[in-house]
């Protein structure tokens, strides 16, 4: 009976190495195509949208008539590798994206950006967020330490202008004492701004398997998005998102082994 008991334990450690090994194989994503998500809100059906996939040039998303009485419509764009399917994003990933954004906004407007989502809220959290309403420029939601370029130097965003944003993440050793980094950085009117290396926190660790900690978790998702807001009974109303020049590149240096249970039973989380 003992053996028996072994056996199943041994199985199911490596039933679950089998099913993570892919993420954790796979490391950075070598992405070269986006994958578009719309209506991921979709309070304005009626709205009419139009989309433009031409990664990395340029990638955009129109979302007009937005005269409903709900809240918005949101819509996103994430990394692949295959043009069909998003690239997951392991916690030791080791990445920079950036790109020029343009938001031309209506009467209502929208906020729109680059995209770092978390597992448990791909399409909607994790965001390095443009408005239009009054202009802020800010780093929130999902695992992304918080960071406000209005609030540290006094940025506003004109509908209408060019922006550059920029995300690097780096893994680092992923423990307590030296977690991953997250670095915003912005261009605006010619001059730089940068929030400097941000760390992540622990995350939970009865999570962990499979999604790691102190970083952005295993499986999230990298790309852009654009919010849009209604105008109840403005057919005028409506937001253009552009982003252009995309870049993406991984990092060129030694991948972290993940602190997690499973990884230190195979050490496969490489």
């Amino acid at each position: 009976m003992m053996k028996h008991r072994y056996f199943g334990l041994a199985f199911g450690v490596l039933v679950l190495a089998a099913s993570l090994m892919p993420l954790a194989a796979q490391a950075t994503p070598s992405s070269n195509s986006a994958v578009l998500h719309t209506r991921i809100f979709n309070d304005c059906p009626i709205s009419i949208l139009s989309t433009t996939n031409n990664y990395p040039a340029s990638v955009q998303i129109s979302d007009t008539g937005l005269e409903c009485f709900g809240f918005a419509n949101l819509h996103n764009w994430h990394l692949s590798s295959d043009g069909v399917n998003d690239d997951l994003f392991a916690n030791n990933s080791c990445f920079t994206i950036a790109c020029d954004l343009v938001i031309d906004a209506g009467t209502k407007g929208g906020e729109g950006g680059l995209q770092l989502s978390p597992w448990w809220s791909p399409d909607v959290d994790g965001r390095f967020n443009v408005r239009t309403t009054d202009g802020e420029i800010a780093c929130f939601g999902g695992r992304l330490p918080f960071y406000s370029f209005t609030g540290a130097h006094g940025l506003h965003y004109v509908p209408g202008t060019s922006i550059h944003l920029e995300m690097v993440y780096d893994p680092n050793t992923l423990s307590a004492g030296d977690p991953a980094t997250i670095t915003y950085n912005v261009v605006y009117n010619g001059t730089p701004y940068s929030s400097g290396a941000l760390a992540f926190d622990q995350g939970n660790p009865a999570e962990d398997p499979p999604h790691g900690q102190w970083g952005l978790l295993n499986f999230g998702r990298l790309g852009g998005y654009v919010q849009c807001f209604n105008d109840g009974g403005n057919p005028a109303a409506g937001v253009v998102a552009t982003w252009s020049n995309i870049t993406y590149e991984t990092c060129q240096k030694p991948t972290p082994t993940q602190t997690t249970t499973w990884g230190r039973i195979k050490g496969l989380y490489r």
